[in-house]
């Protein structure tokens, strides 16, 4: 349990500079449109924060922790930290008005995929582990 707060909490505190530094570089630079920088926040807030928060609960009420958990837990890391990473690059790009040649757009595109290919897979096992613990 005590992993799952201080993940929460990391994510917390990353969500919080990610909204700071979404406002600051926007307002720097003079940007006013919509940016891939604005889903950097809530993306560690919900998926980080949130769901390491209900991990406490649910393991604290149903134990659901098992030997391949951990496993699971740093491929659902992985993919959470690789989807904003690219988040990160696309909306700075986007903000200092960086034309991307189609295969770097594709490149990007690609890797928040991944990224998001990475967080589904591991969110579902992990929700099979606590279902076979309700079970």
């Amino acid at each position: 349990m005590k992993r799952y707060m201080n993940a929460s909490l990391i994510y917390a505190i990353l969500a919080m500079v990610g909204g700071v530094f979404y406002r600051e570089f926007t307002k720097i630079v003079g940007f006013t449109g919509r940016t891939s920088l604005g889903f950097v926040h809530t993306h560690y807030f919900m998926l980080g924060m949130v769901f390491f928060l209900l991990l406490v609960l649910l393991e604290k009420n149903l134990s659901f922790t098992g030997p391949k958990t951990g496993r699971v837990l740093a491929v659902y890391h992985v993919g959470l930290n690789l989807t904003v990473v690219m988040l990160v690059i696309r909306g700075v790009f986007q903000v200092l008005g960086t034309s991307l040649s189609s295969g770097m757009d594709a490149a990007i595109s690609g890797m928040a995929g991944v990224g998001h290919i990475l967080l589904g897979v591991s969110m579902v096992l992990v929700l099979l582990q606590v279902k076979r613990s309700i079970s």
